[in-house]
């Protein structure tokens, strides 16, 4: 999906996986100026380096601190929001990080965007905040709540328009499985798997952008949109991973389930999918517009509700090993590792 030439935008976290990528398609097309905020100094600068695009511009900051959140988004028209603590292991030992980035962090990106009059926000979200079990899911899942509250509070006619998405396993995204997989291939090492019937949602990164970019064109306030994905088992994912490497003897080693992991994701539960739209390719999320008027919270129920079910990694459309390869060499990175090791390995 093409992305609309776009005056100026900020993009919070935009050193990290999903923000580069979202930045290079921004600059792909006329857009004007696209700003990036983040803390890491040395990526901003590796970027620069790596980009020397004139249209970039770097601001360092903290979403935890509105100030610099509002340097950065005074003038712009879209913000991606992007800044977060996404690992589950680092929130759960640090919790009130999680809640310092994801919780308050967003609510000074939601709360600067609301006056600085900013067309629209779309803010990132994951399947973790649907049923959370752990810390970073907690974390996000009251962003979410965040968001929703302050859209219902500006109204529909308001300039701004506050959306979110949520997605899935991001492939090849930093911290996650697939890249800490080729590494143990490359390195001679036991492939680390937790539990083998565990399934995940698989979607490319430019699948995740794509998303933003449909909610960016088409959000009403306060809307929450999902892309569909197909998913596989943990086990067919490093099958796939080991015939692509040519290595089908490569050992692997179950280590158990990690602390706070989930057997399978959730991207929207049954009571969400019976106030949705299906569009095809995504799920819209309708905001709940009731007000404090309890008789619908106590006295009415919702019959909807029953004639559906969670939209999960378990009953979405199942890979085999074949179609987890095919989808694992639209990559470029894992085309670019294939390449690499049989070409050395040969």
């Amino acid at each position: 999906m093409a992305v609309q030439p776009l005056k100026s935008v900020l993009i919070t976290g935009g050193t990290g996986s999903f923000g580069k990528i979202m930045l290079r398609q921004l600059l792909a097309t006329d857009v004007g100026e696209v700003r990036v905020l983040s803390r890491d100094e040395e990526k901003q600068d590796a970027l620069r380096n790596e980009l020397r695009d004139p249209r970039v511009k770097y601001f360092i900051g903290d979403i935890r601190d509105r100030d610099s959140v509002e340097r950065a988004m005074s003038g712009v028209e879209n913000v991606f929001h992007a800044a977060a603590l996404k690992q589950v292991p680092s929130c759960e030992f640090f919790p009130m990080e999680a809640i310092k980035t994801n919780v308050v962090g967003s609510e000074n990106v939601v709360r600067s965007a609301i006056s600085a009059g900013v067309k629209s926000l779309v803010c990132l979200s994951t399947d973790k905040a649907v049923f959370p079990v752990n810390a970073m899911g907690m974390s996000k899942a009251i962003m979410e709540k965040i968001v929703t509250a302050a859209a219902r509070e500006i109204g529909p006619d308001a300039k701004t328009t506050l959306s979110c998405v949520r997605y899935g396993n991001v492939m090849y995204s930093r911290g996650s499985a697939i890249p800490l997989f080729i590494g143990q291939i490359k390195q001679g090492k036991p492939i680390t798997l937790t539990e083998p019937t565990m399934t995940r949602f698989l979607m490319p990164l430019s699948a995740s952008v794509d998303l933003v970019n449909y909610a960016f064109t088409n959000a009403r306030q306060g809307d929450l949109f999902i892309k569909k994905a197909p998913a596989s088992t943990i086990f067919d994912l490093v099958e796939g991973i080991k015939q692509l490497f040519n290595v089908p003897d490569h050992p692997v080693e179950v280590i158990g389930w990690r602390h706070a992991e989930k057997l399978f994701e959730t991207l929207a539960s049954a009571q969400e999918l019976a106030k949705s739209e299906d569009l095809g390719d995504y799920f819209r999320i309708v905001m709940d517009t009731r007000d404090l008027n309890y008789k619908p919270f106590f006295s009415e129920g919702d019959p909807e509700t029953a004639k559906f079910e969670d939209y999960n990694s378990h009953n979405t459309e199942r890979l085999s090993v074949e179609g987890v390869k095919e989808l694992l060499m639209s990559l470029p990175e894992v085309q670019a590792e294939v390449a690499a090791f049989t070409g050395s390995a040969s």
